[in-house]
Parts: C-alpha cells; structure tokens; sequence
C-alpha cells in the first residue's frame, strides 16, 4: 500500500518562509511574510479548483472530464500571465510613463510570446527536446533562490538572466546527447 504524505509542499514552503525570516531586516519582515502566505493561498486555491474540475464522477463521459480539466488549464495560464503582465507594468514604469506605450508594448509582447507558444506546441519541441521541461523548472527554482537571496543582497540583473539562460542550453544540450545516443 503507498502511503502519501498530503501537503509536504505546503509544509515545505512555510518552513522555508519562517527561516528566511530570521535573514531579513526587521521592516521587511511582515511585507515578505505576508508575500509568502498569499502565494501559497494563491497556490492552494489553483490546487483546490484543479482538484475541483478534474474529479470524475461515476458514469461520467471521459470527454467531460477533458473539458474541465482543460478549462482549469485555461485558468491557470491566465492566473500566470496576469502575475506576469502585473510585473511587466511594474517594471515598464521603470522606463516611461506613458501608459499607451506600456499598454502597446505589453499587447506586444503577449502576443509574440503566445504565438511563440502555440508555434513550438505545434511542432512538438517537448517531444524533440525531452528535458526542456526539465531545465525550465530548475531555471524557475533556481531564479526563486535568487529572489530570496536578493532580499538581503545585491544580485547583479547579468547573473539572474545567465542562470536561466544557463539552465535551458543545458537543458537543450542533454535533449541533443539523450536523442543521439538513443538513435
């Protein structure tokens, strides 16, 4: 009988959050926390509404139960692109502060990176490249680490685009070696 261990990440993640609190200065403390506890409300609420539209019920079609799923998907692509679109805003102000650029200039960039999306989902680069996936996630972790650590130092804006540069042409490369010495 496998015997699974409900909410480890969540557990996790609150751990981490309360020892970086001992890390930080004694202002900032409350606004990280606060932070780290509506991310992880945000996390468990997508979890919850996931677990919602995926849950088969007996007799059901299978069809269905792809439809809701597929919608929750929509949804949490949404969630990410509004975080994302919310920091592209925060940071456009950094540059001007007309909002008509900031609106062209994000409509443009939303729509080259879905368009990108929608090209490599066409021609199957998950399939060609296998540990694309893999490099992506450990480029998120690894920038997330960047985060906390830059909340006590100075991260040069170079080495946080590197490392996740870094990550995916390693991750490309692997796919590369993994597929010749599979063919």
């Amino acid at each position: 009988m496998k015997k699974k261990c409900e909410s480890i990440e969540i557990i996790f993640s609150f751990s981490i959050l309360l020892g970086l609190q001992n890390f930080l200065n004694q202002e900032d403390r409350l606004t990280a926390l606060t932070s780290g506890i509506a991310g992880v409300i945000l996390y468990v609420i997508v979890g919850s509404i996931s677990a919602l539209f995926e849950s088969e019920e007996e007799g059901e079609k299978v069809s269905d139960v792809i439809r809701r799923g597929s919608i929750m998907s929509f949804l949490y692509l949404e969630i990410l692109d509004a975080s994302f679109s919310f920091d592209g805003v925060i940071g456009a102000f950094a540059i001007t502060q007309d909002v008509v650029i900031i609106m062209l200039g994000l409509a443009i960039g939303a729509m080259f990176v879905r368009s990108l999306t929608v090209y490599l989902v066409r021609q199957g680069t998950l399939e060609q490249y296998v540990f694309l996936e893999h490099g992506a996630h450990y480029a998120i972790g690894a920038l997330a680490g960047i985060m906390l650590v830059s909340m006590k130092h100075e991260i040069p804006e170079v080495v946080t685009g590197l490392v996740g540069a870094i990550f995916i042409s390693l991750s490309i490369l692997s796919s590369i070696i993994y597929k010749r010495k599979k063919a």
